[in-house]
């Protein structure tokens, strides 16, 4: 799972709308909304896209996008 909000304060950071990220990302603008109120998944071209755009280093794009999520101490 995404590490949201890390992305949404890259997003921030970016001064680009929701938007306008979704434009040049290739991904479709609700489809954005849903990934970013955590509704399912970044695919491999999402996430590609999303660090393009956004020009996210490889370990910001880790972090964001590769950790894994830690629920009552148990790595889901």
């Amino acid at each position: 799972m995404a590490d949201i909000e890390l992305l949404k304060s890259k997003v921030k950071e970016s001064g680009m709308t929701v938007v306008a990220i979704a434009e040049k990302s290739g991904i479709d603008r609700a489809t954005l909304y849903n990934r970013l109120n955590n509704k399912g998944e970044f695919t491999a071209s999402e996430i590609v896209g999303l660090s393009k755009v956004l020009h996210l280093s490889k370990p910001e794009r880790d972090k964001i996008f590769l950790t894994p999520s830690v629920n009552n101490n148990h790595v889901l």
